[in-house]
């Protein structure tokens, strides 16, 4: 389990955060459940499907989670069985939702349940996480959020993952009342702004252990480890911890600003 040594929490963070979360996430709700229903219905329709999707993500402490979004793509698959490109499974209705971040309104019942917070570090993916080293596993000590320091930052679409784990790292070993409303308000202006690119890319490497292994920052048989542990943490639901053989000594690392 990730545990996160630092400086004395305020009483904010230990009391009044979590409180908001639960009067703001069940107010957004109630207020936003006709627009719930309508995309709700429309993705019924479009996808003649399921129109939720779901995955495990790591939360608070490294663990496991059932996460919540809008799906904006089919499951159409080739002749030989598997998944197309993404940017080819996408519907036009979806690339309207993840523009506007739409998609992402089914999290609102991740932070009532508690698995989430308005704001805090994005959840990653588990076989991605599975390769951050222990300085990067700290921002994960604390809820995830619907968004956070790296989305206000260029962090949806244009920064590096060095980039993100800093802002990431450094709101949450700093976490504030108003730090907490300025990254609110400029999400909405970055909602506005959209650097998405709605198709699923982005400008670094959509997953991270594939820029490891790009970079060569892990080996073939690291990254294949790597995935089969994530299976397992998934299957099992449980935490995920610092692995020492995935890193190639200190390769791996990140020298972060404390």
């Amino acid at each position: 389990m990730l545990r996160n040594k630092r400086q004395k929490k305020s009483i904010y963070e230990l009391f009044f955060k979590r409180l908001f979360d639960i009067v703001f996430s069940l107010i957004a709700i109630i207020v936003l459940s006709p627009l719930l229903l309508i995309i709700y219905l429309i993705q019924l329709f479009v996808l003649r499907g399921n129109p939720i999707f779901t995955q495990y993500r790591p939360g608070k402490n490294g663990k496991i989670f059932r996460f919540y979004k809008f799906r904006s793509m089919t499951n159409k698959h080739d002749e030989t069985g598997e998944l197309i490109p993404d940017k080819n499974r996408i519907t036009k209705f979806g690339r309207f939702l993840r523009k506007t971040s739409l998609d992402e309104l089914p999290q609102l019942f991740n932070i009532l349940k508690g698995d989430m917070s308005f704001v805090g570090p994005r959840p990653r993916l588990v076989k991605d996480m599975i390769f951050y080293d222990e300085k990067v596993l700290k921002a994960y000590s604390v809820r995830p959020g619907l968004t956070g320091l790296a989305q206000v930052s260029g962090g949806r679409s244009y920064a590096s993952w060095e980039e993100i784990f800093e802002k990431d790292l450094r709101y949450a070993e700093t976490i504030t009342f108003w730090g907490d409303i300025k990254i609110l308000f400029k999400t909405i202006i970055v909602l506005f702004k959209s650097d998405a690119n709605t198709d699923g890319e982005t400008m670094r490497e959509y997953y991270y252990q594939d820029y490891l292994l790009k970079t060569g920052k892990i080996n073939n048989e690291q990254y294949a480890l790597g995935n089969k542990r994530a299976n397992e943490i998934i299957k099992s639901k449980t935490y995920i911890n610092y692995q020492h053989d995935l890193h190639n000594n200190s390769e791996t690392k990140n020298n972060y600003n404390d």
